[in-house]
């Protein structure tokens, strides 16, 4: 069994540190010199932001596990079985084609029921993508020829490889997400498809290897590759709103 992979944001995770350092100082601050009504409602305006914080930038996440995947969006959990999912690509998020139901072994396409889920933990912006694989090729022109304009403005030798600043952009590491998500998702496909294919050939045959199908499809199921799409709210990220803006209210009116 692999150690679930987990991807998010690297500006998300920054972006929550200093939001809730912020909060703290403050807090801090408003319990040392301050005293009055409004330093209470500051105090609570604080809480409520640190609670937006956490969902939109703490909680996104997408974690891969041996079984399929988890989203965590702002205020809901997807669960989906690596089986059903029929691809995976990149718009302005990651999105995640999930397709169940119907016969086994059939084509994504003759599933019962299709949904789109989008995950807030992966970005993608197709114009800065397009603009980091420009500069990378004008770069490695330059270079090529033996003109200056390369990194640190110093030209590289003739056929040297140029280094590629696409491949450090975060839309060259959603691309990869992509690609290493696709490939587990292809490969559950092809093993519960093959198992589907053995179960279904065992069971045609003499009644004594009818237990050895049913374990085939039990052994898949097993796996959880098949799970259908869940969704379900958040808890606690939904706490982390609703609390402090009642608390904010109940403060100002008092």
């Amino acid at each position: 069994m692999e150690k679930p992979l987990t991807f998010r944001s690297p500006v998300a995770v920054v972006v929550w540190v200093v939001v809730l350092l912020f909060v703290v100082g403050n807090w801090i601050d408003l319990a040392v010199q301050g005293r009055d009504h409004l330093s209470v409602v500051a105090a609570a305006v604080l809480l409520l932001g640190a609670g937006v914080a956490y969902v939109t930038a703490q909680r996104p996440r997408i974690i891969a596990d041996d079984a399929g995947m988890t989203i965590r969006n702002p205020l809901r959990d997807h669960r989906i079985g690596w089986a059903c999912v029929a691809e995976i690509d990149l718009v302005d998020l990651l999105r995640v084609h999930c397709a169940w139901g119907g016969p086994p072994g059939a084509a994504p396409a003759d599933r019962e029921h299709h949904k789109v889920i989008s995950a807030w933990a992966v970005h993608y912006s197709r114009r800065r993508q397009f603009s980091a694989e420009f500069k990378a090729r004008r770069t490695a022109r330059r270079s090529a020829m033996g003109f200056p304009g390369g990194f640190g403005g110093r030209g590289l030798p003739y056929g040297s490889p140029a280094p590629s600043r696409a491949h450090a952009s975060p839309e060259a590491d959603a691309e990869k997400i992509v690609k290493l998500l696709q490939a587990r998702a292809t490969a559950a496909g092809a093993e519960a498809v093959w198992a589907d294919s053995t179960a279904e050939i065992a069971g045609a045959k003499a009644a004594d290897a009818e237990p050895a199908a049913a374990g085939g499809v039990t052994a898949v199921a097993d796996q959880g590759w098949t799970e259908p799409l869940t969704s379900s709210w958040s808890r606690l990220a939904l706490a982390a709103l609703l609390i402090p803006a009642l608390i904010l209210l109940i403060v100002v009116l008092l």
